[in-house]
């Protein structure tokens, strides 16, 4: 869009003086707009339909304002190494011999110098410039520094989630042509099982692997395999110059988790990335005294960009150990300020604190309440509410998390709004909530931080703009009222590159015009802000010939006090119900109801209609209309991982998958419903 278009009004409206009305500036536009600017998609004919950020009305960012000169990762790094040479930057816990302390610190020119010697070794062993490397193992220091020294000597990152199956990983690591692999001793095991069928590797690099226990790969192979440590020896010795990339130059093929299908490789540039965090950087501030916790998947491009906006504030990076189970105990060790996560930990954190509250009854449960209502209406009316609930109540709330945690943030899926208010009022702070996907170099929209207001993901950050596209098949146009609904579609200097090698899926996302089309739908919010209300993608046609998507019904279902996770399937929308195990054990003994194990329990008829009946209500409460309440359930004690082919790294159900896993399950929920819907015949 041209900036033109920018400076002119919206259309006057009717009435005034002489039917005539003075177009407003777009300085004065944004004032009386608020979080966003609505513009005309073309000057001449188009619809006001564009928003883009208030924050930078006339030209979408792609640099730093107050530091342009940066245009890539490799600069991003220089100027942090420059800026903040002897603060702590990535931290750990886990010694050398294995066991667990305090966190130890490297500072930012010590990551430099290892940067340095991690590149200098790749050349060393003959990878030259351009190559891609891949990077298979959980986050830990040594992950970031080899991304640095990819965008130092203009190497391209694969990340290759550790989670993920054989046949995925030899998939990626072909299709992108990966010569050299960076893993630990237990993805070694895994990578060697075919590394036959990787032809194009030619190193892999052990982390925390021991040199006198190095194996030796087949001579045919042609693969060495070396240690990380004797890797930084080697690139000490024999130091290289910088190959430093140009903004235009590919930084990482992120290989999406995908839900169905093969995964794709989406191609992220160096101007990409530098141009989404520089606009998120309008809406969120981080600082030198900051300090941020590494858990969610670095192969993830919300972890990836997290840490890359860190980086340019000099925030420091604590990792966990490697364990969720153990995350807890790293936060009360870190005390960190900045906690980033995704809906389904925010859901358990919310259904452990509120189980805790109901089972201390009494004063105690009173007080909570009392507390928890004062401090919602100070909020509500703008008022700082009292430290004293702070002091009786909440800080033992906010030492789960080390107690310092300033600003919380969601993404990957939508947060429901009873969660973020919760979480709001208990831990106090910036609790926001984010969009954006792979394709767009990961954030769309971002609350502002202050705002007060609940369901929604904010506005279009600074370095892309947004419309809706309409959907008649599902009844979504941008003339709905009151609100504007359709796809969401994005532009701007954040839009991926393409699909690695997949010129036709390419073209199915991006249209002739720039726009990426998310396939996700939504609704314009007064004062330009967005709210996520569908999904186009997965969608399914209802006997009655109603279109719905299932995602937007799991997403109701998960404040069920009952359901770990939900998957719901086709028209006649039944439900595979994974259970929270001692919620449901805890209904049991209250219900007299004795079994031998949660499998059992699981299998019982008063089990699956008490699990309905919360459900219902649930559904009940969120105003689902009668089409969308799921039929039938089964529960199941085993919860959808990763490991068990059910759920993408970033928690997502994968719907074929689950839909084969569950294949008997579905089955029989169907039989049930056909017996239930099929009159007697009389006698």
């Amino acid at each position: 869009m041209e900036d033109a278009a920018a400076v002119q009004g919206p259309p006057p409206p009717a009435g005034g003086c002489c039917g005539l009305a003075v177009n407003p500036t777009a300085g004065e536009y944004v004032h009386a707009q608020g979080y966003s600017v609505v513009l005309p998609e073309k000057l001449q004919t188009g619809k006001w339909n564009v928003y883009r950020s208030a924050h930078s009305p006339l030209r979408l960012i792609s640099r730093y304002p107050d530091t342009p000169d940066i245009g890539t990762l490799h600069d991003n790094f220089t100027y942090a190494v420059e800026t903040f040479t002897d603060c702590r930057y990535l931290g750990t816990r886990i010694r050398t011999d294995g066991t667990i302390g305090d966190y130890k610190w490297m500072t930012y020119g010590e990551a430099s110098t290892s940067r340095t010697a991690v590149g200098s070794g790749l050349i060393y062993h003959g990878i030259h410039e351009g190559a891609r490397i891949g990077l298979y193992f959980i986050n830990r220091p040594e992950w970031i520094i080899i991304d640095h020294a990819c965008s130092a000597y203009s190497y391209i990152s694969v990340p290759l989630y550790d989670t993920l199956g054989p046949d995925t990983v030899q998939f990626i690591v072909n299709h992108a042509v990966v010569e050299a692999i960076f893993c630990v001793p237990q993805t070694l095991s895994t990578l060697l099982s075919f590394i036959t069928q990787m032809p194009c590797v030619r190193l892999i690099v052990v982390v925390g692997g021991d040199d006198s226990n190095m194996p030796s790969t087949p001579v045919t192979t042609g693969v060495e395999i070396i240690t990380y440590s004797k890797l930084l020896i080697q690139g000490k010795i024999s130091p290289q110059h910088f190959h430093p990339p140009k903004p235009e130059d590919v930084a990482t093929i992120c290989y999406t988790s995908g839900t169905t299908g093969t995964p794709k490789g989406v191609v992220l540039s160096h101007e990409n990335l530098i141009a989404n965090v520089a606009g998120s950087s309008l809406n969120i501030k981080f600082y030198p005294s900051d300090v941020y916790i590494s858990y969610l998947p670095l192969a993830h491009i919300y972890e990836r960009v997290n840490q890359i906006a860190a980086l340019h504030c000099g925030v420091a990076i604590g990792f966990y150990q490697g364990d969720n189970l153990k995350l807890m105990d790293d936060l009360a060790a870190l005390r960190p300020t900045i906690f980033a996560s995704v809906p389904r930990l925010y859901n358990r954190i919310y259904t452990a604190i509120t189980n805790a509250v109901k089972e201390s009854g009494g004063l105690k449960e009173k007080l909570f309440h009392t507390a928890y209502n004062a401090k919602r209406q100070a909020i509500l009316k703008g008022k700082n509410p009292s430290p004293v609930w702070d002091k009786l109540v909440f800080n033992k709330i906010k030492a789960r998390l080390g107690g310092r945690v300033r600003l919380m943030s969601s993404g990957a899926s939508p947060l429901s709004a009873d969660v973020m208010e919760f979480l709001r009022i208990c831990f106090g702070g910036e609790v926001l909530e984010g969009y954006g996907m792979t394709e767009t170099s990961c954030i769309i929209s971002a609350m502002d931080v202050g705002d007060r207001s609940i369901g929604h993901v904010g506005s279009p950050i600074a370095s892309c703009e947004v419309k809706l596209v309409d959907v008649p098949e599902m009844n979504y146009t941008s003339d709905d009222q009151p609100y504007p609904r359709g796809e969401i579609c994005v532009r701007g200097p954040t839009i991926f590159h393409g699909y690695y090698k997949d010129e036709v899926q390419t073209k199915e996302v991006i249209d002739e015009d720039g726009w990426l089309h998310t396939g996700d739908i939504g609704l314009w919010l007064p004062g330009g802000r967005l709210r996520i209300i569908d999904r186009k993608k997965n969608i399914f046609k209802l006997a009655q010939g109603e279109y719905i998507a299932p995602e937007k019904i799991e997403n109701v279902y998960a404040k069920c006090k009952f359901i770990a996770q939900c998957f719901i399937f086709n028209s006649s929308l039944v439900g595979i119900i994974a259970v929270e195990p001692e919620v449901l054990k805890a209904w049991a003994a209250s219900e007299g109801i004795q079994c031998e194990d949660l499998r059992q329990l699981c299998a019982d008829p008063r089990a699956r209609a008490a699990v309905l009946a919360d459900m219902d209500s649930v559904g009940k409460e969120a105003q689902l209309r009668g089409f969308e309440f799921a039929k039938a359930i089964r529960l199941v004690a085993e919860p959808f991982t990763v490991e068990n082919g059910l759920l993408t790294p970033t928690f997502k159900v994968k719907r074929p998958q689950a839909k084969t896993y569950f294949a008997k399950e579905i089955s029989d929920m169907y039989a049930e419903l056909r017996e239930t819907e099929t009159p007697k015949s009389k006698l």
